[in-house]
């Protein structure tokens, strides 16, 4: 890190020793000769980290302290010392201060001072940036959402944002964003000063999960020396987030259901139900309505589950998304990776476009990252893809919604395929549009029963 760093002190000697060694270090140092000037240089600057003498003339480093304190409080401060000083500094930690060094010849006892300032100022920049980004990504208007279908879903979400107690069920293919959204609903609400705790329900092992969703007391089975709170309680005020929860085990499906009909639970081991005040938001990549027909999924627990649902579409069929979507993942990696990547060229968003992404968003934005990295100019080019999506054949449907209207967009090679396979592709689109039901798929295509499960025959057959 190349830091601000304000060296302060009156010997003229020392001053430029420390100076000159931060220097050669690439930091950008400025020196003074009494806390006055310091405290004069704080009204135009706030430096990163602060070398202050405990013993000089006029304004004491103690004093200094106290002031530059109000004046520029994120300021790490170091403080200088001689030998029979070390009370003072001690004395200065107490008000504020850092740490502390004892001035010696070589000056080799303040590098290790100074580098641990320095990684601290790193990790705080980073817990700043992270605390703000988690604030700011998770807004509604902050939502890359210019397909109808989104647009839409946009507008239910401010209104169950509204209500923070409604039970909200997320389903989707897996990566189409379902824990994001459940971030937004936690964050855009009145819950969002609480906890979010996210649990994903095939991360625990089964004999596991009970203790770690209850908690429990001391000696409720061996090991358990104490007392642990469970992660129920842990959401208090907040969110929980069960990721996967089609794939819960039928025991604590039951066992969850309790939760969700009284609002209390008990620890392993304990007598005492305990209240418990959260919004309980789920995911899954499965048809819950399936699994409960089959009888793996409980059918009180869907329906206490199942108060708000939302169908997260994937992203092929909001292809009007996924450039947006690329740009703003050009600007969170160009961030990281210290690159100026602000466009792409017209041949790379064709083949963006017209790759199905089986890994819907996760994997757009991994497909970024990966460019990102090889991209050397500030357009990314189609050189800097993945062979996959260079080499990828062209869709010949994809499904658009517009408004409430769905259309299936063809996009042919010329001279690659024939009138027979393009049939052939509509109506496979069509059918998986209509949830294979083939009269419903019929409709759409002008057919009759019949002659769509004759279509359909020849093209088994073929």
């Amino acid at each position: 890190m190349r830091a601000t760093i304000f060296v302060t002190d009156d010997e003229p000697a020392i001053r430029s020793a420390i100076a000159k060694r931060l220097s050669r270090r690439q930091h950008h140092v400025s020196a003074f000769d009494s806390g006055q000037a310091l405290v004069a240089a704080l009204d135009k600057e706030a430096p990163d980290l602060i070398l202050l003498d405990v013993k000089m003339p006029g304004m004491s480093g103690i004093e200094t302290l106290k002031v530059l304190r109000q004046k520029s409080p994120h300021s790490l401060v170091i403080m200088l010392t001689a030998y029979g000083t070390v009370q003072d500094a001690v004395e200065a930690m107490k008000l504020g201060a850092y740490d502390f060094v004892i001035k010696a010849v070589d000056l080799d006892g303040m590098d290790p001072v100074v580098e641990r300032a320095l990684e601290l100022l790193v990790l705080r920049r980073r817990a700043l940036f992270e605390m703000e980004h988690e604030g700011s990504q998770y807004t509604l208007g902050n939502l890359v959402a210019p397909s109808p279908a989104m647009q839409r879903l946009v507008v239910q979400l401010r209104d169950v944002t509204q209500n923070p107690k409604a039970t909200v069920l997320l389903q989707g293919e897996t990566g189409t964003g379902k824990e994001f959204i459940a971030r937004v609903l936690h964050h855009n609400g009145s819950r969002a000063a609480g906890p979010f705790i996210g649990v994903n329900c095939t991360a625990i092992p089964r004999d596991l999960f009970e203790s770690e969703l209850f908690g429990y007391e001391r000696g409720a089975f061996t090991g358990a020396s104490q007392r642990k709170l469970g992660l129920l309680e842990r959401a208090e005020g907040g969110t929980m987030f069960l990721d996967e929860i089609g794939d819960l085990d039928p025991a604590m499906q039951a066992k969850l259901l309790r939760v969700l009909q009284e609002r209390s639970f008990r620890r392993l081991g304990g007598t005492d139900d305990i209240a418990v005040d959260f919004r309980l938001i789920t995911a899954t990549n499965r048809d819950l309505k399936k699994e409960v027909a089959r009888g793996t999924f409980r059918e009180d627990l869907f329906f206490r589950l199942n108060v708000v649902l939302f169908d997260l579409p994937p992203l092929r069929q909001r292809v009007e998304d996924i450039i947006p979507l690329c740009l703003r993942a050009l600007v969170r990696y160009g961030r990281e990776f210290g690159k100026n990547v602000v466009d792409i060229e017209p041949e790379a968003r064709t083949m963006l476009e017209r790759y199905a992404y089986p890994g819907n968003v996760r994997e757009l934005q991994n497909i970024i990252e990966r460019a990102t990295i090889f991209c050397h100019g500030t357009t990314l080019t189609a050189s800097c893809l993945p062979q996959e999506l260079r080499e990828a054949p062209r869709p010949v449907t994809v499904a658009v919604a517009k408004g409430d209207e769905q259309f299936v967009r063809l996009d042919v090679p010329l001279g690659k395929m024939r009138l027979a396979e393009v049939e052939d592709a509509i109506i496979q689109e069509v059918l998986r549009l209509a949830g294979h039901n083939k009269s419903l798929a019929a409709k759409h295509l002008g057919l009759t029963r019949f002659a769509l499960d004759r279509r359909l025959k020849k093209m088994t057959e073929s």
